[in-house]
């Protein structure tokens, strides 16, 4: 029994030491491999009219705001947008332009508040992370001292078992969320990509 402790303790070192990882151009805690961009600019992707921010906002066009929030959401797939779009351009007769800049603005307004959430949250969940991490480091360091100690009492080796058993389960549990990371990770950019796709679809329907 005493030798599979001393075994435990020492796969348990081995097992806890991958670090959490930040990959940023800006920002150290930032623990995903793609560059934190924490809001994305009209101006890098539409090349129609460019409204002013107070125009951007105040509008009563229920319909377009509607149709916005139908736009920006994942669930309304790139191919119905497409159409939802088509139908907007139809029938904006009057002020076309105006107006499709107006619902870009918007959909891209609502897009940036989701990103922002979700990249406060990946913050946060990193943050967790680190918390995690520097646990299971300072629970290793513990483990060392008592495996090399001689003469270990009994309640010694109970504590050294429950460290074990500790930072092998804490080891999982982040290992596991650290696989999870690598997905949430890719939400932001997936927005960003739908940003981008939407403002071509709309930008084909301008006069």
């Amino acid at each position: 029994m005493r030798r599979f402790v001393r075994y435990s303790a020492l796969a348990a070192l081995t097992v806890v030491s991958i670090p959490a990882q930040a990959a940023t151009f800006n920002d150290p805690t930032w623990p995903c491999i793609q560059r934190k961009v924490p809001l994305l600019s009209i101006g890098q992707m539409w090349s129609g009219p460019i409204l002013d921010e107070d125009a951007e906002r105040q509008t009563e066009d229920e319909a377009l705001e509607v149709l916005a929030a139908a736009l920006s959401v994942r669930r309304t797939s790139l191919e119905e947008a497409e159409d939802l779009v088509e139908e907007f351009a139809k029938a904006s007769t009057e002020g076309k332009d105006e107006r499709l800049s107006r619902l870009f603005a918007a959909v891209l307004d609502r897009i940036n508040n989701d990103r922002a959430q979700l990249i406060r949250g990946i913050g946060r969940y990193a943050e967790r992370q680190s918390e995690l991490s520097d646990r299971i480091g300072k629970m290793n360091e513990e483990i060392v001292v008592l495996d090399g100690k001689e003469d270990k009492t009994n309640d010694e080796f109970d504590k050294l078992e429950e460290l074990i058993d500790t930072v092998e389960w804490d080891t999982r549990i982040f290992d596991e969320r650290q696989q999870s990371l690598t997905y949430v990770c890719e939400t932001p950019v997936i927005l960003e990509k739908r940003a981008f796709s939407l403002a071509r679809m709309m930008m084909e329907k301008l006069e």
